[in-house]
C-alpha cells in the first residue's frame, strides 16, 4: 500500500517535499501560536514551563532560554506540547512523587497546584490564541488586498435546475432574498446553500424591472477544489465573471477587523454545522480529514500562492481551536471539564476517574485519527 499512497501523491503533479514543506509550515505555524498560548499565560501567572515543543519525539534542535525552559523542534511534526513543573508526560499528568516532596516556593511555580481558575485560564489559552491568530491574518489580508467581489448577476442557468423551474434568466441581477439585501454573489450562495428544501423569495432586476422569484434550492452533492464532498442547497446559476460585474473595496484597519471576525465566526459556525450533520446523518462522515489531507491541500494553495496558504492556515488554526474546546478528555476541553467538575464540587475528581477520563480520551482520539487517516487514503486512491 505504500508504494501505491506515493503513486498517488506523485499523480497530484508534485514531489513529496512540495507537500511535506508547505504541510509543515501550516501545521507548525497554528501549532506553535496554540502552544503559545498556553506558555504565555502560564508564564504571566508565575508558573514554571520545562518544555516548549513543536513536535513529539526525539529533539532535532532545541535551546535553553533565561528561564530555563527548553525550547526545541521534535521529529514528529503532528501537534506540540507544554511540559510544567510538576508534570510527569506531556498530557499534563502529575508526577506525585515529585509533588510529594515540592516546598512551598516549589508549589507556588507548578502548574498542579495552581488555584482551577488560573489552570482554566491557561488551558483556555491554546484555542484563544488559534482563533487570535485566525482574526489577525484575515484582517492583515483585508487590509493589504482589500475585498473583491463579484455582483449577483446571473451568467447562465442550468438546464434542468431549480433555478431552471423557477425562470431565472441570464442577465438576472439578484437584489435580495427574504427581504434581506444581497451584496454580492458569494452572500447570496451561502444564503442559499444553506436553505435546501427551502422556499425563498428572490427579488432579481430584469430589463429594469423588479421581479420576485419562488425558488427552492435542490440538495445536492458538490465536490470542492480539493476533493471534498459537501451537501448544501442549489439553485443551479453561474455568476457573471464580467469586467463591469467585478468589484474592488479597500477596506481600513477597524472594518477590517470586524470582517476577520466575522469570517472567523462563519467558519466556526460552518464546522459546527457540519459536525451536527455528521451526527444527524445530512452529512457523510467520509469527509472527516487527516494529515494527508492537510499535506494535499497545503501544497495545492501554496501552488496559488503564499498568501492563500497563510490564509489556510488561518482557517485550520480555526478547526483546530475548535476541536480542542471539545469536552473530550485529553484535548483542552477535556481538562477544561474536569476543572468544571473540581469547582463545583469543591475538589478535584479521583485520581482514578481521571485516569479512566483520559483513557477514554485517548481512545477517541485515537479512533478519530485512524478513522481521518482512512478517509485520507481513500480519497487518494479515488481522486
Amino acid at each position: 500500500m505504500g508504494s501505491n499512497l506515493l503513486s498517488h501523491l506523485h499523480s497530484f503533479g508534485g514531489s513529496i517535499a512540495e507537500y511535506i514543506i508547505p504541510f509543515l509550515f501550516v501545521l507548525s505555524l497554528v501549532v506553535f501560536f496554540h502552544e503559545l498560548g498556553h506558555f504565555l499565560v502560564a508564564r504571566w501567572s508565575g508558573m514554571r514551563i520545562l518544555v516548549f515543543s513543536i513536535g513529539f519525539g526525539p529533539e532535532i534542535i532545541g535551546f535553553n532560554d533565561r528561564h530555563g525552559t527548553r525550547w526545541k523542534v521534535s521529529a514528529i511534526p503532528l501537534g506540540g506540547f507544554v511540559k510544567f513543573f510538576g508534570d510527569d508526560t506531556v498530557a499534563s499528568t502529575a508526577d506525585e512523587a515529585r509533588l510529594a516532596t515540592m516546598d512551598a516556593n516549589e508549589r507556588a511555580q507548578s502548574f498542579v497546584f495552581q488555584p482551577v481558575a488560573k489552570r482554566a485560564a491557561v488551558v483556555v489559552a491554546g484555542p484563544l490564541a488559534n482563533f487570535v491568530l485566525a482574526i489577525v491574518i484575515f484582517a492583515a489580508v483585508f487590509m493589504l488586498y482589500g475585498k473583491q467581489t463579484m455582483s449577483a448577476r446571473v451568467d447562465s442557468v442550468q438546464p434542468g435546475s431549480a433555478a431552471a423551474a423557477t425562470g431565472f434568466k441570464p442577465g438576472d441581477l439578484v437584489l435580495a432574498i427574504d427581504d434581506r439585501r444581497i451584496s454580492d454573489f458569494a452572500e447570496m450562495q451561502r444564503i442559499v446553500s444553506e436553505s435546501a428544501g427551502k422556499t425563498l423569495d428572490i427579488t432579481v432586476k430584469r430589463a429594469g424591472v423588479d421581479r420576485v422569484l419562488k425558488a427552492t434550492p435542490k440538495l445536492e452533492a458538490v465536490k470542492d477544489a480539493f476533493g471534498s464532498v459537501h451537501r448544501i442547497g442549489i439553485l443551479g446559476i453561474s455568476r457573471s465573471m464580467a469586467p463591469a460585474d467585478l468589484q474592488f473595496h479597500p477596506v481600513a484597519p477597524p472594518q477590517a477587523i470586524v470582517m476577520s471576525v466575522q469570517q472567523t465566526w462563519s467558519v466556526v459556525y460552518h464546522t459546527l454545522g457540519y459536525i451536527g450533520g455528521v451526527l444527524t446523518g445530512r452529512e457523510a462522515a467520509n469527509q472527516l480529514g487527516g494529515p494527508i489531507r492537510i499535506a494535499q491541500m497545503s501544497a495545492e494553495v501554496a501552488s496559488i500562492g503564499f498568501i492563500p496558504l497563510v490564509q489556510l492556515a488561518a482557517v485550520l488554526s480555526v478547526s483546530i481551536g475548535l476541536l480542542n474546546l471539545f469536552p473530550i478528555p485529553l484535548l483542552d476541553g477535556g481538562h477544561l471539564l474536569f476543572y468544571g467538575i473540581e469547582a463545583v464540587r469543591g475538589r478535584p475528581l479521583s485520581e482514578r476517574a481521571q485516569e479512566v477520563g483520559f483513557r477514554i480520551g485517548l481512545a477517541i482520539v485515537f479512533f478519530l485519527m485512524i478513522f481521518a487517516t482512512f478517509n485520507d487514503i481513500v480519497h487518494l486512491r479515488t481522486s
